[in-house]
C-alpha cells in the first residue's frame, strides 16, 4: 500500500530558480527507500518539501491518501510524519530524558519515554546526561527516539551518518534497518549510498533536481551507471 506519493513536484527557495524539477516517487508502508545523488542535486530540498518546509513548491504530495498542500509542518507531524534533520536534531542543553519529554503530541508520555529507553538501551543509562555530552552515535539514537515519540508512520532522515566514524555508521544503519519492524517507513537521504542501499527496499537517484535512476535497491547496486556516476567508491 502506498503511504507517501509525490507527483510532479517543482520548487525552491526563491521565485527565480527551481531546485526541484518535476519529482515523482512513492514510498510504501514499512519500506526503507533511499534518496541518493550528487552534491547539490536537491535531495535535502525534496525532504523539506515533503515535510512542509519548502517556501515555494508546485505539484502533489499526499500521505495515506491525504493531500498535504494545505497541511502545515506541525500538522504533518500530527498525522504521522517525523523528520530528523542533519543538524540541530536534538536540544544540546537538555538531558536525554528532557529531550524526549518536550516532544509535543505524545499520548501516555511517561510510558512512551520508557518504551524509547527499551528500544535504545544505550540511552537508558544516560537519561540524566546532557545531549551535548553524548557521542555522535548516541546523539543520533536520541534524534531518532525523539522522532519516534509521536508514533509516526513515516520517518524522514537527512544524512543521519554524516561526520560519524565507520563503527558508528554501522550502528546507525542497523538502527534504521529495524525501524520497519516498529511500523515505521523510512525515507533516507544518504551519501553513503552503497551501505544505505544494502538495507533499503528501493532507491531513487537525483541529479540536478530530477530523478535520473530508480528501482529495487539490489538492481541499483548492480547498475553500472549508478556505480560510475553516483555511487563512486563510497564504502
Amino acid at each position: 500500500m502506498t503511504l507517501l506519493e509525490v507527483h510532479e513536484v517543482r520548487g525552491g527557495y526563491s521565485e527565480e530558480v527551481d531546485i526541484l524539477k518535476g519529482i515523482d516517487f512513492q514510498i510504501g508502508e514499512d519500506e526503507i527507500v533511499i534518496l541518493a545523488g550528487t552534491n547539490g542535486s536537491g535531495k535535502s530540498t525534496l525532504v523539506k518539501a515533503v515535510m512542509g518546509l519548502l517556501p515555494r513548491w508546485q505539484g502533489t504530495i499526499s500521505f495515506s491518501g491525504q493531500d498535504l498542500r494545505s497541511v502545515s509542518a506541525e500538522d504533518r507531524i500530527r498525522i504521522g510524519i517525523s523528520y530528523v534533520p542533519q543538524i540541530a536534531n536534538v536540544f544540546l542543553s537538555l538531558t536525554v530524558v528532557e529531550n524526549l519529554d518536550v516532544v509535543e503530541g505524545v499520548a501516555e508520555r511517561k510510558n512512551r519515554i520508557e518504551e524509547m529507553f527499551e528500544q535504545f538501551p544505550a540511552l537508558a543509562g544516560r537519561r540524566r546526561t546532557r545531549a551535548s555530552s553524548l557521542s555522535g552515535g548516541e546523539r543520533q539514537q536520541l534524534a531518532v527516539a525523539r522522532a519516534l515519540m509521536p508514533r509516526p508512520r513515516l520517518m524522514l532522515l537527512d544524512e543521519p551518518t554524516a561526520n560519524l566514524s565507520p563503527a558508528l555508521v554501522e550502528q546507525v544503519f542497523e538502527l534504521i534497518r529495524k525501524l520497519p519492524e516498529l511500523g515505521v517507513a523510512v525515507f533516507l537521504v544518504e551519501q553513503r549510498a552503497r551501505q544505505a542501499l544494502a538495507i533499503s527496499n528501493r532507491g531513487y537517484i537525483m541529479d540536478d533536481g530530477a530523478v535520473v535512476l530508480s528501482g529495487p535497491a539490489q538492481d541499483l547496486l548492480a547498475d553500472e551507471r549508478m556505480a560510475d556516476l553516483y555511487l563512486g567508491h563510497q564504502i
